[in-house]
């Protein structure tokens, strides 16, 4: 079975991109350097730095590992091939929350971006299903384990 696409933004590449260059490059060669003083401490079995340092290399490697099959398999989406009347992958959508009247702002990003922090939400999550294809003042009804919400779209944005 082929591994799922990975829906990223030119943003979201580049920003993977310069993160692997980043581990590869520089976080290795300190990793390295620590592991090295830690051996010329002497005795490994209780070396509390040198376990540390290895974990410290284990989670660099797996990140590593991580971003290649997430970049092997990326689909880079182009934004702007998509109008701005309609809700698509890469917009920027404010929405009226109905039951607590309060505007919210959520950019529609692939799975591999989505940051509820950064107010990134992906285009598989319920309320980025919910939005994709829809316009400017529809009102979308997204089912979600607790319940129902309801949002009022305000307006669609490009970047």
């Amino acid at each position: 079975m082929a591994d799922k696409k990975n829906m990223l933004t030119y943003e979201g590449l580049r920003k993977l991109e310069d993160e692997l260059q980043d581990l590869k490059v520089n976080k290795r060669q300190e990793v390295a350097q620590k592991i090295k003083e830690a051996r010329e401490q002497g005795d490994l079995s209780e070396n509390a730095e040198y376990d540390a340092a290895k974990d410290e290399q284990r989670d660099i490697e797996a990140r590593i590992e991580e971003i290649e099959k997430i970049l092997k398999n990326a689909e880079v989406i182009d934004e702007d091939e998509f109008d701005s009347e309609t809700v698509n992958f890469g917009s920027e959508v404010v929405l009226r929350d109905v039951a607590w009247d309060k505007e919210v702002t959520y950019k529609v990003v692939g799975s591999t971006e989505a940051d509820v922090l950064k107010n990134k939400i992906s285009n598989e999550s319920p309320l980025g299903i919910a939005l994709m294809k829809k316009k400017k003042g529809e009102v979308v009804t997204v089912e979600a384990p607790n319940g129902s919400f309801e949002y009022i779209i305000l307006d669609i944005k490009r970047n």
